[in-house]
């Protein structure tokens, strides 16, 4: 598993370092049909339902001779030995002994998980359907406690579905900080509320702590059985009923799925609630296209291994430390946020997956905003600062809103415009208005931004993550890097343990030594 040829990496990377350096103009200027070769367009659906997404790295510094360099590369780390492997089931994250079944989910496996997935998302359909029916009384308001990818997934797709219509009013609380779950609590009322708890071990303290203090608050708020208006997101059932969840509350998923990769799971209750069960569908329908395209295509022709090429040029040749991405569409707010954790606690790794240190950089740091707030505030940096710095623009042809189309026309054109800017640059009138340009972007745009592409955009992304560390020899589904704080914090809670002096002097002066 993990295995390389590391004589032809070796030569692939030579190869890629090897190409000479043209500027973004250059390479326009000197083929025309650049953004053919580097255009890619992914459809799904049927007659007028069917959408897609334009893929265009077509102002990026990748050519014919690098994108060669790139497949050569893929060949030496066997990408398509891996990806067989994770979509079949196999044993691919192997710090942790376990497969990484999150395509399973959509539809895409080992027969035995895609049944599995099938049989435990009609118990949680069964559920979210008997909860709009009013099985468990009246229920307006849901709390969905949970941390890292328990609670950023569900937030970013509550946010792009559910601005027309939600159902449940939903709100996600993920920090342990208790102002945190009282600005939730002081929009829900206890009589009408419902708590989901989504952890995978069921013993995370942050959700956990925040679950002990939800029940109280619906038991000082008149609520006779608060544990009966708990449901448990788990992949340990047994933890949950034993905590006081009935069983018939307990919505299961896999040890395979990984927290980041969990939104497809049980995980996805509350965007199923607060949406209703056809969006959460489409959801998984539009991720499944997605992997279907990732299974079926290889090299270049691959959207997701070709982002992961560019990824790695930008990382390893142009010395690149950051990558943001910018949502042209409100409804995308939360995409980099969610984005982060998925690229930064999977690929931010030192060791390969057979324990040697990475010969070069691996994840970049991923960050980012939504547009157009965001040219007001960092695109100074992008445009003029000293950092190269890869940018990624979301957006949708479609607008999410029914106001004047200028909105929407302007929302775009600053958009492209930003892309467009970037690549030229302007010599301007004096050196404090000289735009050197020749800086990188790639475009997704959208047909619309309805639940299923959002599942296509977030499965693509899945996928590039994957291929990054296919390309960089790691493995990107354990995190532990995570629980370093983790067991310190917990050692400070059970004392007898002495720290730096640093830290001695900050838990003396909170109280806490």
């Amino acid at each position: 598993m993990y295995s390389a040829d590391k004589t032809a990496s070796d030569a692939a990377w030579s190869a890629i370092r090897a190409v000479p350096r043209q500027t973004l103009g250059e390479m326009f200027s000197s083929d025309d049909d650049r953004v053919e070769k580097l255009t890619r367009r992914l459809e799904w659906g049927e007659g007028e339902e069917r959408l897609g997404i334009r893929f265009d790295w077509s102002k990026t510094h990748l050519n014919g001779d690098l994108l060669t360099g790139f497949e050569k590369l893929a060949d030496a780390h066997d990408f398509a030995g891996m990806r067989a492997a994770m979509l079949g089931g196999e044993e691919v994250n192997v710090t942790e002994s376990r497969a990484a079944e999150h395509t399973a989910q959509r539809g895409i496996g080992a027969d035995p998980s895609v049944e599995e997935a099938a049989a435990l998302h009609e118990r949680m359909k069964l559920l979210v359907e008997a909860m709009h029916d009013g099985a468990l009384g009246d229920v307006k308001h849901c709390i969905h406690i949970g941390i890292g990818g328990s609670a950023l997934g569900p937030a970013m797709a509550l946010s792009a579905l559910t601005r027309d219509l939600e159902l449940v009013d939903t709100h996600v609380v993920s920090n342990i900080d208790g102002l945190a779950l009282e600005a939730a609590f002081a929009k829900c009322d206890p009589a009408t509320t419902i708590i989901a708890v989504a952890s995978k071990t069921f013993t995370t303290i942050e959700t956990m702590t925040n679950a002990e203090s939800a029940l109280k608050w619906l038991g000082e708020g008149g609520v006779q059985d608060p544990s009966g208006r708990v449901v448990a997101l788990t992949a340990s059932p047994e933890k949950a009923v034993e905590w006081g969840v009935d069983e018939t509350r307990v919505l299961p998923f896999g040890e395979s799925v990984g927290g980041r990769y969990s939104l497809w799971s049980s995980i996805g209750f509350p965007v199923a609630l607060a949406a209703g069960w056809d969006e959460f569908a489409a959801m998984l329908a539009g991720a499944k296209a997605m992997d279907e395209h990732f299974r079926d295509n290889d090299g270049r022709a691959n959207v997701a291994l070709l982002a992961a090429f560019a990824d790695r040029y930008y990382a390893e040749v142009r010395e690149c430390q950051t990558r943001a991405v910018f949502a042209y569409d409100e409804r995308l707010s939360l995409l980099p946020d969610y984005l982060q954790q998925l690229e930064m606690e999977s690929n931010g790794k030192r060791v390969t997956a057979d324990g040697e240190p990475v010969d070069g950089p691996t994840a970049a740091i991923t960050w980012g905003g939504v547009g157009t707030d965001a040219q007001h505030a960092v695109f100074q940096l992008l445009h003029q600062g000293t950092h190269l710095v890869p940018v990624d623009f979301i957006a949708s042809i479609a607008p999410g809103d029914e106001l004047d189309p200028a909105h929407h026309r302007i929302l775009l054109t600053n958009c492209f415009a930003q892309g467009a800017a970037l690549m030229a640059g302007d010599k301007g009138e004096d050196p404090a208005r000289h735009f050197p340009g020749d800086r990188p972007s790639a475009t997704m745009l959208c047909d619309d931004l309805d639940a299923s592409t959002l599942g296509a955009l977030i499965a693509f992304h899945e996928h590039r993550t994957f291929a990054n560390a296919v390309l960089m020899g790691i493995n990107p589904f354990d995190q532990f890097g995570v629980e370093l704080g983790k067991r310190m914090a917990k050692d400070i809670e059970k004392g007898g343990r002495s720290f730096d002096a640093s830290t001695e002097a900050l838990l003396a002066a909170a109280g806490l030594a």
